[in-house]
């Protein structure tokens, strides 16, 4: 029962953080390199939930994201379940506590984001000439350290200790 619940608060954080990722975050860009909230988002709940929900929670938000701006049908979903994949090899339930508060949760934001970003770039870049180790520094990591950098925020604002 407590799955169903943490699923239903995923998706009413998702869709105003949707709505935030559309229209300021782009704003925030710097060279145009943006932030990703969608994955904080989903790192936090593949943390506390583990790896076949966070694979889930994954496919439905990249096809609820492809769906709403309209990109390539597909590749957000892909893009965003291998995340939750790989990000669920990281669970453990006896210290999800201690990683969404201490400095691992923006390393596996980083990693998250990272391979994320890659494989988004890696659908949709439509020009051929494009060497993979650029791709995967201006596509991959560059927007994954700046999502792991904002994450530090999920840090500072979880709680302490958890009233059971």
């Amino acid at each position: 029962m407590k799955i169903k619940s943490e699923y239903i608060a995923s998706f009413l954080l998702f869709f105003p953080l949707l709505i935030i990722q559309i229209t300021i975050v782009p704003l925030i860009a710097i060279n145009g390199v943006v932030p990703d909230l969608l994955i904080i988002l989903l790192v936090f709940y593949t943390l506390r939930l583990g790896q076949l929900e966070g694979t889930i929670i994954g496919f439905s938000y990249g096809l609820f994201y492809d769906l709403i701006t309209g990109g390539l049908l597909g590749s957000s979903m892909l893009s965003k379940a291998i995340t939750g994949f790989v990000v669920g090899y990281f669970f453990n339930e006896n210290k999800k506590d201690i990683y969404l508060k201490s400095y691992v949760f923006p390393l596996v934001v980083l990693l998250g984001s990272t391979v994320d970003s890659f494989i988004l770039s890696f659908f949709t870049t439509i020009e051929l000439n494009t060497n993979m180790l650029g791709l995967f520094v201006q596509q991959g990591l560059l927007p994954g350290i700046y999502t792991a950098i904002l994450s530090i925020i999920v840090i500072i604002f979880y709680p302490r200790r958890r009233l059971s």
